[in-house]
């Protein structure tokens, strides 16, 4: 594999990479520091290294990994633009990033590369233990300057969730040699001959450095038997492992096969043919973990009694204390469990993606049918447009939670926009990087977690509630150490 992610040392503990910044580099450096795999979310670290540099970078930790940024002339320009020493403001509105497009400029290009190498350097440092990436396929224009500036950065691990991510052992490849690449982008309702491409050229950016890249491990995030079939079927031998998450995990979770049923309380209805058939997977000689509420001693004693290398973990790991989340968030959250109130449901309407989404309830949130209708809509960062082809043969990009009108010219429809709302400025809130508008409004968090959210409370009751990520693997592990 060309890295320390191998069969000798499998982890029995993949941290999932959630959210945005939820797992920033901080969380994934203290699992891995446990000789388990931490993961860095890939998602939005343009942004989020922007909006860290204006807040000040108090702890000196960004710039520092920027200073070994190998490739010289790119830092200065990023630096220039967002770094304000002492931080911003409290009520000055951050700085924007650009929105990605087919044509993005040379800035938004590096500022891309600098924020994945900055997670994947900080994780990395200190220790010699794998740490990993994790992208959803969905948000594709970020993708190769995004991974190439983890593969700088020297990442052990690619993960890749939310889509078919049949092209990324490819991308993966090409980008280690410092090859230009070109992306199939998904267009909704499109067959693969009217797809539209998205190209990358790291050579614009080298001129006539040489750098060694190693060769990160590749895990797809499955949610079914059947596209782990269909990806081991056309790219098997470029598959390391495969990680198979079912609909109780946070986040994002697949449709229910078949037709759409859903409760009286309007969550969606999932059945037999949404269980993934483990005996499939074992015929496919990969290994594999398992995700959706594993979180625990006992189910990962399940899960290798099952014939599991092991478990991927977020929602446990996601409210500890080095996990990015906000700390009155974090804290009202476990209090809530502590006292039986907490409150986990899926909205089958909620994400612009159209995927089903676990929302935790909170006051104040985004969660919150008022609060929703409270914020004005505006789509300024752009992560989960869809791609469509305008009339004149041209690709556009539109958003659900974008204004209506505005959606509605880019031909959306009214029933495709009912119910979205705007999940990229919703999550860097969660993280401490909310927008404020001119008119002084707030951006709102809206927090996912699994249903494993409630089985938290033996951690707390045991750890306390600032339990750290260690707290998490250490109780784990216990029952895997003495049984497996």
């Amino acid at each position: 594999m060309g890295n320390s992610f191998h069969s000798s040392c499998y982890p029995k503990i993949i941290q999932g990479g959630m959210g945005v910044r939820i797992s920033g580099w901080q969380l994934a450096k203290a699992v891995s520091s446990t000789g388990q795999l931490g993961v860095v979310s890939g998602v939005a670290l343009d942004a989020v290294l922007a909006r860290s540099l204006q807040l000040g970078d108090l702890s000196t930790d960004i710039r520092r990994a920027l200073d070994a940024f190998p490739i010289p002339g790119m830092v200065d320009k990023v630096l220039k633009k967002y770094y304000i020493s002492g931080g911003k403001k409290p009520n000055q509105p951050f700085a924007p990033t650009p929105i990605w497009s087919l044509d993005s400029s040379p800035e938004s290009l590096e500022l891309n590369v600098l924020g994945n190498f900055v997670e994947v350097f900080l994780a990395k440092e200190g220790h010699h233990n794998p740490v990993g990436i994790n992208y959803m396929e969905k948000i594709q224009l970020p993708t190769p300057s995004s991974l190439y500036g983890a593969l700088l950065a020297g990442v052990d691990v690619v993960i890749v969730g939310a889509g078919i991510p049949v092209y990324f052992p490819e991308l993966i490849e090409r980008l280690r040699q410092h090859d230009g690449v070109a992306i199939p982008i998904y267009m909704p309702g499109k067959s693969k001959e009217e797809t539209g491409y998205y190209a990358f050229s790291p050579r614009k950016f080298l001129k006539d450095i040489k750098i060694d890249l190693a060769l990160p491990a590749f895990l797809p995030v499955v949610s079914s038997h059947t596209l782990a079939e269909i990806l081991h079927r056309k790219i098997g031998d470029k598959i390391d492992g495969f990680i198979l998450e079912d609909h109780t995990a946070g986040g994002h979770n697949a449709h229910p096969r078949g037709r759409l049923q859903t409760t009286p309380q309007g969550e969606p209805i999932y059945g037999d043919r949404d269980q993934i058939q483990l005996e499939t997977i074992k015929n496919l000689g990969k290994p594999f973990w398992l995700a959706g509420g594993y979180g625990s001693k006992q189910r990962l004693l399940q899960a290798l009694e099952e014939g599991a290398t092991g478990v991927q973990v977020g929602t446990a790991f996601a409210f500890c204390q080095e996990s990015g989340l906000i700390a009155n968030l974090k804290q009202e959250i476990l209090q809530q469990i502590l006292f039986k109130k907490v409150h986990t449901y899926t909205d089958i309407h909620l994400s612009p993606t159209g995927f089903p989404f676990k929302v935790v309830k909170l006051d104040d949130s985004l969660s919150e049918e008022t609060i929703r209708r409270e914020r004005e809509p505006i789509c300024d960062l752009g992560y989960l447009r869809h791609a469509y082809w305008n009339q004149n043969g041209t690709m556009g990009f539109r958003c659900p939670a974008e204004p209506m009108d505005k959606f509605l010219s880019k031909g959306g429809t009214v029933e495709a926009a009912i119910g979205r709302v705007c999940l990229c400025n919703a999550l860097m809130a969660n993280v401490g990087l909310e927008q404020i508008r001119p008119d002084g409004y707030r951006e709102k968090h809206l927090v996912t977690a699994g249903h494993a959210l409630t089985g938290l409370v033996h951690i707390l009751e045991k750890y306390g509630v600032h339990y750290s990520a260690s707290d998490v693997v250490r109780e784990i592990l216990q029952t895997a150490s003495n049984g497996a």
